[in-house]
Order: C-alpha cells, then sequence, then structure tokens
C-alpha cells in the first residue's frame, strides 16, 4: 500500500467546515496517492476513481465529527480506508455484483449488506460520537459524570447519587437524556456516510 500521509489536525479542523475551504485541494493531493494504492490492492474489481470520489465525499460528510477524535496516532488513517472500503462494497452491489460485494465484506468480517454492520466501523462511529458527546460543553460536567459513570463504568446509579448529593431521578433522567443524544450523534455520523 502506498505510504501513509502524516495526519495534520489543524488541516482537518480547517477543510471540516466545508469543500469550499481552499486546504481542500491540499488534503485531497495529500491523501489520494495513498487512497489509489489502497483502492488496487483491496479493491481492483472496482473503478477506482469513482471510489475515491465517493470516498472523499463521505469522508466530507463526516469530517466535522471525526475531527474531534482525531487523537490516536493512524486513528485517521483508519477512518479514511473504512470509508473507502465501505464504497467499494457499495460500489460492487450497486453494479449488481452482489456475490463480489458480499466476498469483500466477509473478507473484512463485515455482513454482505454492503458492509454496514462491521464491527470496527461501529466501533469508530460510536467512538466519534462519545467523543462529541463528551466533548460538548453545554451538557456540564456533573451530567457527563453521571453518564460516564452509570452508562459506561456501570457503577450503581444509586451509588453515584449519593457520592454526588443528587436525587436516584436525577441520575436516571440524566443518563437517559444523554444516551439519546449519544444515540442522535451516532445516527448523524451513519447517515454522513449512507449507512440509514
Amino acid at each position: 500500500m502506498g505510504r501513509i500521509p502524516t495526519t495534520s489536525t489543524t488541516l482537518l479542523k480547517q477543510i471540516a467546515v466545508g469543500a469550499e475551504h481552499p486546504r481542500w485541494p491540499e488534503f485531497v493531493a495529500k491523501y489520494r496517492p495513498m487512497l489509489e494504492a489502497h483502492a488496487r490492492e483491496r479493491f481492483p474489481g472496482v473503478e477506482a476513481d469513482d471510489l475515491i470520489q465517493e470516498t472523499l465525499l463521505g469522508v466530507m460528510k463526516a469530517l466535522p465529527g471525526w475531527v474531534e477524535r482525531e487523537d490516536r496516532q493512524g486513528a485517521f488513517h483508519n477512518f479514511l480506508t473504512g470509508v473507502l472500503r465501505h464504497k467499494a462494497v457499495d460500489a460492487l452491489r450497486k453494479a449488481g455484483r452482489r456475490g463480489e460485494a458480499e466476498a469483500l465484506a466477509a473478507r473484512y468480517g463485515e455482513s454482505g449488506d454492503g458492509g454496514r454492520d462491521g464491527e470496527e466501523w461501529r466501533r469508530t462511529v460510536y467512538a466519534v460520537a462519545l467523543g462529541q458527546l463528551m466533548d460538548n460543553p453545554r451538557l456540564g460536567a456533573r451530567n457527563k459524570q453521571i453518564f460516564l459513570r452509570v452508562a459506561l463504568r456501570g457503577e450503581k446509579p444509586q451509588a453515584v447519587a449519593e457520592s454526588l448529593g443528587v436525587a436516584r431521578g436525577v441520575v436516571d433522567v440524566t443518563k437517559m437524556r444523554m444516551t439519546e443524544r449519544l444515540r442522535e450523534l451516532v445516527d448523524r455520523l451513519k447517515e454522513a456516510d449512507g449507512i440509514r
């Protein structure tokens, strides 16, 4: 596969505002060779130019949420190649090559329905959504702490309520609202990738 470019968080944040940003061509020039090499190596039965265009459109839609989670080396590369893989499976399905689409999806441990149920992809979408939720300054530190302790760490709601000096109902309502917000964020990210 082609050389993996070093990801610039600054570049990603700048281009996340929209396709009209003057640095988009720089992003495309930086990542296109890697995408082309990956497409040729992994998806030779799919037209590379169309695949890369679809991938860049998918990335453009999902990038605003992704930039908040670009905090691990290689993470953006995994995100980018994940979008490429999903678009390759979709392209095969649209071309009536369902058997090839299912074989490609199976190779990556995903379902044959366009790779939309892949465990890695679900984890990535969930991680991005969770990052957006926890980074939202309007949700308040106490709400985030309740959600983190009860929903993510599995602490008993009554114990959390007592330790924070709030009523048990506050903990239950906070968990419910934060879970709903997380679900909405996940749905938005899936929509951006055409998963729905």
